[in-house]
């Protein structure tokens, strides 16, 4: 596992150490900001307990999958054909057929835009938090809103000892060496709610996360005599102000301990104990092991897994050039493949009602083809796909005009959408919360709940 400062990617000593991750509800709200945020924001009715975001890195061509315009002029229209879906009248493309058979149970959103700058890090940061940072570009910051995972794992935090929100497979830069993306990380509310994040292949032989295991010399025994120790520190701290501090980190160090023994997260990570044709329906490459995995840890107790497709943000989804050809190759197949298995595994074990499935992007692809047979930056429309968690199934919400350059009906922004999915996930977007300096912040800045894409 690659680990660098920026990726918060923490050893197993440094876990155990500072309790790297919030992992239950002793790292929830103080009791002040918890009376505060009842009196100010009344909590709305959770239409699902946890979310699996795929976010394709990079801009996604909403000409060439969901919107389709087979009308258009040629160098607009592109070289896929659409399909027919399970929603009469509406259309994919051609390279998607397991998504065109479940469109009557998503929710397509055509008519997204945005006004932020057209650069990655901006977008994207505005994408997963609904905030404009006003900047061209730059990497993640401590003052930055914090991701929608870090801000489940303080309101709606796991009851069992698990990992309450994991990213996976890679530590997105903004460009090939670049610094981290804004967006993914716990921001104003601190490191400790920043997410695992797993950076080795899951398609891997030898796939591991070995921060979750015990080494060969600590037996049970001796991790609980430890955590006895850390007891015993906490309980001869002086004063009020240590004995606080010493309870704060055992707090974490608890979780830490809880975490060490849990067989749910080992079990999570196992994937080979999934059946082959399981793992071949996914997808036998790092994407669709990737999303497997989110399933896995769905299952186990996660609140939320975000899977962001792409290593930089120009790698994948970023096709300036050759679009069609990567789009036929490989995107769009891994992409039917993963997202199709996913939503069939969740209705078919009974938990896509409580999971949303959220498959989104940091903006569109123009509507004209440049000279390299590719589609550039595009923040003015684009399309969005949901599934499960209290969204409206089989809706074909909002349009776009004759090429698809701009939103034609129904608008909607990042804030609107993220506050749709934080009030079907039981958290009032405009609640305020509070930074480590005890500074308030609305947590969607912009955008209101959008009731017609709900159930």
């Amino acid at each position: 596992m690659a680990v660098t400062p920026l990726s918060r990617v923490l050893s197993r000593r440094h876990f155990l150490q500072i309790g790297g991750w919030s992992l239950g509800a002793g790292a929830g709200l103080g009791l002040s900001q918890l009376l505060a945020a009842q009196t100010q924001a009344q909590a709305p009715a959770p239409r699902a307990d946890a979310c699996i975001l795929l976010f394709l890195n990079g801009g996604p061509s909403h000409l060439d999958m969901w919107d389709m315009k087979p009308d258009a002029p040629d160098g607009i229209r592109g070289e896929f054909k659409p399909i027919a879906t399970s929603v009469p009248g509406y259309t994919m493309c051609e390279l998607l057929p397991r998504l065109a058979a479940l469109a009557d149970q998503a929710t397509v959103v055509r008519s997204m835009h945005h006004g932020v700058n057209n650069a990655h890090a901006a977008a994207v940061y505005a994408a997963l938090t609904g905030h404009d940072r006003g900047e061209q570009g730059g990497g993640t910051q401590p003052t930055d809103n914090p991701a929608p995972g870090s801000v489940l794992a303080k309101l709606r935090p796991p009851r069992q000892a698990v990992l309450p929100h994991v990213t996976l497979p890679y530590v997105t830069k903004e460009g090939a060496g670049g610094p981290p993306q804004p967006g993914f990380f716990g921001g104003y509310l601190g490191t400790a709610y920043d997410p695992l994040f797993v950076v080795n292949d899951p398609n891997a032989d030898n796939f591991s996360v070995d921060e979750l295991n015990l080494r060969a010399d600590m037996t049970p025994d001796r991790l609980a005599a430890r955590q006895g120790l850390f007891a015993g520190l906490s309980a001869a701290a002086g004063g009020d102000a240590g004995l606080a501090a010493w309870e704060a980190m055992n707090a974490h160090q608890r979780r830490a301990f809880d975490l060490l023994r849990s067989t749910a997260m080992r079990e999570a990570f196992a994937l080979s104990r999934e059946p082959d044709p399981v793992r071949e329906a996914y997808g036998r490459n790092i994407y669709g092991q990737s999303v497997l995995l989110a399933r896995r840890l769905i299952e186990a107790g996660t609140r939320l897994v975000c899977v962001s497709w792409a290593p930089d943000a120009n790698a994948t989804w970023d096709t300036h050039g050759g679009n069609f050809q990567r789009l036929r190759d490989s995107l769009l197949p891994q992409l039917d493949a993963a997202c199709g298995s996913l939503v069939v595994d969740l209705r078919d074990r009974g938990l896509l009602e409580r999971t949303v499935v959220a498959v989104m992007g940091d903006f569109g692809r123009t509507p004209k083809i440049n000279a390299s047979a590719g589609r550039d930056h595009w923040n003015y429309c684009y399309s969005v796909m949901m599934f499960g968690g209290g969204f409206r199934q089989g809706l074909i919400y909002g349009a776009s005009d004759k090429i698809g350059a701009f939103p034609a009906l129904d608008p909607i922004t990042p804030g609107h959408l993220i506050s749709t999915l934080y009030h079907a996930l039981g958290i009032p977007p405009e609640l305020e919360l509070h930074d480590r300096l005890d500074r308030p912040h609305r947590l969607v800045p912009t955008g209101e709940v959008v009731p017609e894409l709900l159930s």
